[in-house]
């Protein structure tokens, strides 16, 4: 391990893996071949960098933090087919990288969540993401209905991907170590999903508006997000939902077949 980084800043959510073997776990779940382009979100002091060089064709490396962005910069010359860019991924434009793009990242679990709603909204340039998370956040990617962890971001990711959840990792395996536990999930997102781009964000809005208020019915709190109460109390019958479910027990088709009816 090198020395002389960067401290962690705080603010940032930075917990950098120190661990080998889950780096070679990560890569190897990632199932990377030798001409794939990977998209890596934070890359950090480099572990997982310097694995994803080499075993993928290039690797564009965003790093949000000057200070690292400079720290790989001298590396460069071990870094041949890495591309810097310092830049707050929530920013750089993904929609510029080529279709293919493999993503293979150690997410910050401050904005993990905004992430991959902005990656999976860009799912047919990226066949899959190898992704490690909040142990929580992963286990709301795999819900299923019926369930506390079941909610917004379950319902939309798994209307983009099929969703893997594969190993947990301890904190050990970080420097400085997280409070929180961590695990690694593969999306395979979905070539073809049934609904069109406005389409889709209506049926967003409503999946967040049918969690709004968790302790409420579903009719009750579609209502208070603006939906005229008799119309969708007739198309809940109309779908044999009873409209005193609650959003978590919907299953995705529930929703997706409920967005179109009020469509």
């Amino acid at each position: 391990m090198r020395a002389n980084f960067p401290p962690s800043v705080k603010r940032l959510g930075q917990h950098f893996l120190i661990d080998p073997n889950i780096v070679r776990q990560i890569v190897a779940f990632a199932g990377l071949e030798p001409n794939d382009h990977v998209l890596e979100i934070g890359p950090g002091r480099g572990i997982l960098t310097e694995a994803l060089s080499r075993a993928a064709g290039l690797v564009t490396a965003v790093e949000i933090d000057p200070r690292f962005h400079a720290y790989l910069t001298t590396r460069q010359a071990e870094l041949p087919n890495v591309e810097l860019i310092c830049e707050d991924a929530l920013a750089y434009p993904v929609e510029s990288l080529p279709i293919g793009t493999v993503v293979v990242a150690n997410l910050p679990y401050y904005i993990s969540t905004p992430l991959l709603f902005r990656l999976l909204d860009q799912r047919g340039r990226f066949p899959r993401m190898a992704l490690m998370l909040q142990a929580e956040v992963a286990d709301r990617l795999v819900a299923k209905p019926g369930g506390s962890d079941y909610g917004v971001l379950s319902v939309m990711a798994q209307y983009a991907a099929e969703i893997t959840k594969s190993f947990r990792v301890s904190a050990q395996c970080f420097r400085p170590r997280p409070e929180v536990a961590s695990a690694v999930v593969l999306l395979r997102t979905k070539e073809r999903t049934r609904l069109t781009q406005r389409e889709e964000a209506e049926f967003r809005a409503l999946v967040k508006a049918a969690f709004a208020h968790r302790r409420k019915t579903l009719v009750n709190s579609l209502r208070d997000e603006g939906h005229a109460l008799h119309p969708l109390a007739e198309i809940l019958q109309g779908l044999d939902i009873a409209p005193t479910r609650r959003a978590e027990t919907l299953s995705v088709e529930d929703f997706l077949r409920l967005a179109r009816a009020l469509g």
